[in-house]
């Protein structure tokens, strides 16, 4: 009997690693589970190891070692916009370098980063956006992302270690944070909200279709290196993400068809340019290319959003 692929998973505490570790082992995988601090798991597939803090050294030669792939998760996320760029470069760059080098040291057999669609656009993009749409990051975060993707192709390429980076958008899921929780904390509060009559569209992305995304790249061993963007079959507007987290909650969808560009203006005159963009903006993602390599998510985006709702609120209540 073949034993159980080892793959070691980095930012193993963060909203996405948690998900990915436990998924993963429940698929089978014996899971190397690497925080910054160490996290002791009652699952014997498990194996919980501490990193220590990335921006400075961390032992990557002893945490990559024995183990079939990688799956990059840890990094600073888009959290502060006061921090400069050497913050986010000697996190999610040099510690993603070192992380690379080492894997192809130990002949790991697959590198999976997981990036941001950020490294290519800014918080809103008035067209598709495919693979092919030019890395263009407007912020700190968005440009560290785009150098951990090329410092990955640098070490990586021409070794026996095949790479892949993985661009997704907005996560949502049970626990959240960051600008995902805040929507939907906005969503669940019980008054109308002015945006009945928005036709912008977002592409989401649930955690259950980005985790079946990292299985399948993981399985599929012909795919080439490179890289995909991730993201819902369908992008939705702002009214369909209220109706759904409220349908989720039990609640009336309660929206009122105020003109898209009066939110937009309102929210600018108020200094909030960057929710304005966020609210009211365009954000459509086509992950083609990886739905041609045989993915398909399995998670509808408003019974995705419907269920993470209550998973949130019965977490909240405990």
């Amino acid at each position: 009997m073949t034993a159980a692929p080892r793959i070691l998973v980095t930012g193993a505490s963060g909203f996405i690693g948690q998900h990915v570790v436990r998924e993963l082992a429940e698929c089978g995988y014996q899971v190397r589970a690497a925080a910054r601090h160490p996290i002791v798991f009652d699952d014997p597939r498990i194996e919980g190891v501490a990193l220590g803090d990335m921006s400075r050294s961390f032992a990557a030669e002893y945490i990559v070692r024995g183990v079939d792939a990688v799956v990059h998760a840890a990094g600073l996320a888009h959290a502060r916009a006061d921090l400069p760029d050497s913050v986010y470069t000697a996190i999610n760059v040099e510690a993603t370098r070192k992380l690379a080098r080492a894997a192809r040291a130990a002949r790991v057999k697959h590198f999976v980063l997981m990036s941001s669609i950020r490294a290519q656009v800014g918080v809103s993009h008035p067209g598709v956006i495919t693979e092919a749409t030019p890395a263009a990051p407007t912020d700190a975060y968005g440009r560290s992302k785009v150098a951990a993707e090329a410092v990955t192709a640098e070490a990586l390429d021409g070794s026996r270690t095949r790479w892949t980076v993985l661009r997704p958008v907005l996560v949502y899921g049970p626990e959240v944070k960051g600008n995902m929780a805040a929507l939907m904390r906005l969503a669940a509060l019980p008054v109308p909200l002015p945006f009945g009559a928005g036709k912008s569209r977002r592409s989401l992305l649930s955690i259950g279709n980005l985790v079946a995304a990292l299985r399948h790249v993981l399985q599929t061993e012909t795919a080439d290196s490179g890289s995909f963007v991730v993201a819902d079959d369908a992008p939705v507007t702002m009214a369909e993400i209220i109706r759904a987290v409220r349908h989720g909650l039990g609640s009336r969808a309660l929206l009122l068809p105020v003109p898209e560009v009066a939110v937009a203006a309102a929210l600018r005159l108020s200094g909030k340019a960057d929710l304005a963009d966020r609210l009211t903006g365009e954000l459509v993602v086509d992950a083609a290319r990886l739905r041609a390599s045989g993915w398909s998510p399995p998670e509808n985006t408003a019974v995705a959003l419907a269920a993470a709702a209550r998973a949130s609120r019965r977490n909240a209540h405990h």
